[in-house]
């Protein structure tokens, strides 16, 4: 049997009206890997979070505009231009859910940072502003599946263990990274300029975060689908 993957939906508003949406890229990698991605839209009915989370072996939680700083207590800096306050509140209780369940996790790019604040971290909220001599991490013209810095990754961690290298090239696309780390986390590899790039859990749940996008980067890199496989692996393990 295959594990069945959460994939955290956001919403766009087109010709007036709302759709729930995600990059394909996500559902992509998912199958590829050897999952069967069922997509969660948030709701205002919290209560929907344990009927997807009984079903769950394992969740992405995917990237997508900037967490509200007021869920970690800060006033918004005006660079902050696009929130979805309810999708913020209805992930960070599945969050809270998967989290309690030992549901195996991986996090990219707002998904990381989502993870960070919910296990009571903060962020910067706006690299280029907040961070002196930092390098580019937004390019606006790049695309998706171009890589674009480098990140040093730590040894001995899970992260190591999926990609079997320190040195590693990726793609980029966010304004904001971690400023204090969350409980029972730890910084996996970090960019030349210091910037956050991955954390794991400083246990032995599966948590994989990476600020980067590696489903975008699975058709020309094929070395960023061990991710993918390693989430997938450890999700086998929960189906009854």
């Amino acid at each position: 049997m295959k594990p069945i993957i959460g994939l955290a939906l956001s919403n766009r508003v087109k010709s007036k009206k709302i759709y729930s949406v995600i990059n394909n890229d996500y559902i992509k990698a998912v199958q590829k890997a050897g999952g069967i991605p069922i997509l969660i839209p948030f709701s205002d009915n919290i209560e929907n979070i344990k009927e997807y989370t009984n079903k769950l072996q394992g969740i992405i939680f995917t990237g997508g505009e900037d967490i509200s700083p007021l869920f970690y207590n800060e006033e918004p800096r005006k660079e902050v231009q696009c929130i979805i306050e309810e999708r913020d509140r209805f992930e960070l209780e599945l969050f809270k859910e998967v989290y309690e369940k030992k549901i195996p996790i991986l996090g990219i790019c707002r998904g990381l940072q989502l993870i960070n604040i919910a296990l009571g971290g903060n962020l910067y909220q706006d690299i280029n502003s907040q961070i002196p001599n930092s390098y580019g991490h937004a390019p606006k013209y790049t695309l998706r599946s171009n890589l674009y810095h480098s990140v040093k990754i730590e040894k001995g961690s899970k992260l190591f263990d999926i990609f079997k290298t320190e040195d590693l090239k990726v793609n980029s696309f966010h304004h904001q990274s971690i400023k204090e780390l969350g409980k029972n986390l730890k910084i996996t590899a970090n960019s030349n300029d210091g910037i956050v790039e991955a954390i794991e859990s400083v246990d032995e749940k599966f948590l994989v975060a990476v600020q980067w996008h590696p489903e975008n980067l699975v058709e020309k890199h094929g070395e960023f689908l061990k991710v993918f496989e390693a989430l997938i692996n450890i999700a086998k393990q929960n189906i009854i």
